[in-house]
């Protein structure tokens, strides 16, 4: 008799335990009942905004329900992941977040305004390689004679980037602590004053993403040469790899993925996860994301978080070595 209230205790708190179990998978089971909202850290007509439009309207054949673009741009994508983190947990808000909310920005600000680590993962989605292009007139023809004509001219080659922190930054960093390389960057705010610039031969290389870049390299106003992704882009099919030129292994891309609020059902991330999986598979969203140069990915969430950890570790080691204050 005296062991009765605590019995009648565990019978009570295993039935609010099945309730709530029951509720998750009753919520899982109706999900998505109602639009989903998704944030953009970037501007509308941006490649980002303009892959994940394409992507949402895949989805939402499955769905049966509508993702709503809400572009939040400024500040490195603080303003829009800070907002995803305010959001409610259940689904109807979800994020894009890439190589620099999710593992530049842990080393290039002293204090980021939101946590990193308070999202949970969906997938990644995609990568964009850089392109390493010149001036028309410097006298270089590949990555391997750019790298010579640095070496015999040190501190006298400048490179520009969309800006401090961005992956065109950190990979002309990252070459010159692998390759070897003494140049000097020069941050903009944002990719149009960095290659008129470099077209104008006041800066000498541009590093930035394939969909930025390549409009200028098939108009003859850049000389491209080379791509930093591991294997080549289908874009520019002739346009060898770092990896194939001298710096084997070399990989500096941007990327991008889908995370939620820390303490979304993980039911309702499965179900995500899945309906985009399948929609990156999707042979119309693969040439879609092709044609601006990017290359779908897909897996699980566990891969997302994986690999913006390596990426995080990758880039910090980079920002260490060169100096770069956070700001």
């Amino acid at each position: 008799m005296q062991h009765q209230p605590r019995r009648h205790f565990l019978v009570a708190m295993l039935g609010l335990a099945c309730a709530g179990m029951s509720a998750s998978a009753i919520a899982a089971d109706s999900y998505p009942s109602r639009p989903i909202r998704l944030v953009v850290p970037s501007a509308a007509g941006g490649s980002p905004d303009v892959l994940l439009r394409a992507l949402g309207a895949e989805v939402t054949k499955s769905f049966g329900q509508s993702f709503v673009i809400d572009n939040k741009p400024g500040a490195s994508g603080v303003i829009g992941i800070s907002e995803l983190e305010r959001a409610a947990p259940d689904g109807y808000t979800l994020g894009y977040a890439n190589n620099v909310t999710l593992s530049i920005n842990k080393s290039t600000f002293r204090k980021l305004p939101y946590r990193p680590d308070a999202f949970a993962p969906v997938v990644l989605l995609f990568k964009v390689p850089n392109v390493i292009a010149v001036n028309r007139d410097m006298p270089v023809k590949t990555f391997a004679e750019l790298v010579a004509y640095i070496k015999a001219n040190p501190d006298k080659i400048t490179y520009a980037s969309p800006g401090q922190g961005t992956s065109g930054h950190l990979t002309g960093q990252l070459l010159a602590d692998k390759a070897g390389l003494a140049w000097m960057h020069v941050g903009y705010k944002g990719s149009p004053q960095a290659a008129t610039d470099v077209m104008a031969g006041q800066v000498n290389v541009l590093i930035d993403n394939m969909p930025t870049i390549l409009p200028l390299i098939q108009a003859g106003k850049l000389k491209p040469l080379a791509v930093t992704s591991l294997a080549r882009s289908p874009l520019l099919p002739s346009l060898p790899t770092i990896a194939e030129s001298g710096v084997p292994g070399f990989e500096g891309v941007a990327w991008g993925g889908l995370v939620a609020p820390q303490g979304t059902p993980a039911e309702v991330v499965g179900k995500l996860n899945g309906a985009f999986n399948r929609a990156l598979a999707n042979p119309a969203i693969k040439e879609k994301f092709a044609s601006m140069g990017a290359e779908t990915v897909g897996g699980t969430p566990q891969g997302l978080s994986g690999y913006a950890a390596r990426e995080t570790d990758k880039w910090a080691a980079v920002v260490r070595q060169a100096g770069i204050t956070p700001q």
